[in-house]
């Protein structure tokens, strides 16, 4: 990667800091902090998602901040200004597998002189890591709250909510009329990360139609619960999700790109915002998240999680998602099994009016206002100041 420029202050809301962690597992890890002045506030960590940032959580850190609390927002492990990790597809998995990631969540709590935090807050990918803090360390991940993507538990969850195998899953969607393929199989796949990054239109074209179409200003959100993961079910989602075979990311949202009129009143994610998303990336790739992806279809990351087969999260938790947010239906079933079984503590499932799949930033308010109610409900301190 190239020399990290200083982080544009002008980007980050007044009272939100950008800092380096040395020594978190491996990695010298790029933190956005919020209410860090006073000492021994109870402390909240924000894990973001793809393609993501912790920048995706700077609408939310100066509100939570004010309500009390140290909030912390980490460039996970692939990503922005955190250092130490390999861009190599053909370079080892392993430090990207989700339990290592919980380790990175871990060591930077502990480089920052803490035992433990209230609450570990994720959303897209940040969702499933989140989920396995809570599960996996109790002690140290008091709470959770998991955005945009449910948890369905450890390996061995109810044959009604298994995912099929990727052949299975690819075979079933590559007979459909046009031929299909799921998003997850097209992000493992080499020469991914080069179609994304050098696509016709530009880097940061592509990005204002990725996170427009999966957004609650694009028209074609409208999601509802799949009946089954039959290849006909899964193709009812849109092609963000389920894509046409041929076409890869870009090629996909390209048509969807917003007018210039309609990017200018985007106020959840302007044109200055999506220039620091874009220039990151530029400088980055995006190999380092699809990472994780690749992990998802490995046998040795199954086999990992299958130690932990039969646990729940027992930790209060919440759900928040978008109520345009097709990720919360992508997997079917497992929204209700999240409720009812890989979480034995659920103090909420809140669907938000008005925001698609980036919830935490087409609704900040809204956003803030749920999670500070979660929190006033698992008994964690609250400490409001002027």
């Amino acid at each position: 990667m190239s020399r990290i420029a200083k982080f544009p202050a002008i980007v980050l809301p007044g009272g939100v800091r950008s800092r380096l962690v040395e020594n978190v597992n491996g990695l010298t890890m790029h933190v956005l902090e919020a209410g860090f002045e006073p000492p021994a506030r109870p402390r909240l960590l924000l894990l973001h998602g793809f393609p993501e940032l912790a920048y995706s959580w700077r609408k939310l850190m100066g509100p939570l901040a004010q309500a009390g609390y140290h909030v912390i927002a980490p460039d996970q492990r692939g990503y922005g200004r955190t250092t130490g990790w390999s861009a190599d597809y053909g370079g080892s998995l392993a430090p990207f597998r989700l339990l290592n990631l919980v380790r990175d969540a871990e060591a930077l709590i502990s480089a920052l002189g803490h035992g433990s935090v209230t609450a570990v807050i994720g959303h897209d990918f940040g969702s499933p890591v989140a989920a396995w803090c809570a599960l996996t360390r109790p002690d140290v991940f008091r709470s959770v709250v998991l955005m945009s993507a449910p948890f369905a538990g450890p390996p061995g969850a109810p044959a009604e909510i298994a995912t099929p195998g990727q052949r299975e899953l690819d075979e079933n969607l590559a007979s459909l009329t046009p031929p299909r393929k799921h998003y997850q199989h097209h992000y493992s796949r080499r020469g991914t990360e080069r179609e994304m990054r050098d696509c016709p239109q530009g880097l940061g074209a592509f990005l204002r139609a990725y996170f427009h179409m999966k957004s609650a200003d694009w028209s074609g959100n409208d999601p509802f619960r799949l009946g089954s993961w039959s290849a006909e079910e899964m193709a009812k989602m849109p092609r963000y999700y389920v894509m046409d075979r041929g076409a890869g990311m870009a090629k996909t949202v390209a048509p969807h790109m917003p007018s210039d009129e309609e990017a200018t009143a985007c106020r959840w994610l302007t044109d200055e915002e999506l220039r620091f998303y874009s220039a990151e990336f530029s400088r980055t790739g995006f190999q380092g998240g699809l990472q994780w992806y690749r992990c998802t279809f490995t046998a040795e990351q199954t086999a990992e999680l299958r130690a932990f087969s039969g646990e729940t999260i027992d930790v209060p938790a919440c759900f928040i998602a978008g109520e345009k947010d097709w990720g919360v239906y992508q997997q079917p079933g497992v929204l209700e099994y999240m409720q009812t079984s890989a979480c034995t503590n659920m103090l909420g499932c809140e669907l938000v009016p008005g925001a698609g799949h980036w919830v935490q930033q087409e609704q900040a308010g809204e956003t803030v206002s749920r999670i500070k109610w979660f929190l006033s409900h698992t008994g964690a301190p609250l400490h409001v100041t002027e």
